[in-house]
């Protein structure tokens, strides 16, 4: 049985890389392209990054149900299709989405079959990134803050995976994938 699963961890918690390894891993794994209510920039083509809705059709969205998780940012709206990842998992892919927590939150209480593991480094691992690219201590402070707010808020998470260890980490997350 397909099944759908959501990484999700603070800023610095190596999310990107362990992704990547994950697909080049499992080929079967499926992404979701996410929709959107932007206006297409140049160059930009409807399905290859975004699929692209109007005001209108993105209410419709909205109104039937189909939007698993939605935000705004910087004025325009994002989502995660539930149509689109039905789609996937009724062709018998497992799909993996990588969202920030209050989005995989959203997408958890809408969906919640899916299992939703919450990537993070140890506090002094964390600690030590923020500082290798933080320019001032004010900075240092706000992202070690917003990290424990989303780790507050991770509550709703199947599980934890430390990240210290990208090859560690992807390894319990393909294990979970085999249950």
């Amino acid at each position: 049985m397909s099944k759908l699963y959501v990484l999700s961890g603070p800023s610095g918690a190596g999310l990107g890389e362990i992704v990547t390894a994950l697909f080049a891993r499992r080929k079967d794994l499926c992404a979701v392209t996410p929709v959107t209510a932007r206006k297409m920039k140049a160059g930009e083509v409807d399905g290859v990054g975004f699929y692209f809705y109007d005001l209108e059709g993105w209410n419709a969205l909205k109104e039937s149900g189909d939007l698993l998780e939605a935000t705004e940012f910087a004025g325009n709206d994002y989502g995660t299709s539930r149509k689109l990842v039905n789609a996937a998992l009724e062709q018998g892919h497992d799909v993996l989405l990588n969202l920030p927590v209050e989005r995989a939150k959203q997408l958890k209480a809408n969906m919640p079959e899916a299992v939703c593991l919450y990537v993070e480094p140890s506090e002094a691992v964390l600690k030590a990134r923020y500082e290798a690219i933080a320019r001032s201590r004010f900075e240092l402070s706000v992202r070690l803050e917003q990290a424990e707010k989303e780790r507050a808020l991770s509550t709703f998470c199947d599980k934890r995976i430390c990240s210290d260890d990208a090859d560690k980490a992807v390894a319990e997350i393909l294990g979970e994938m085999k249950k």
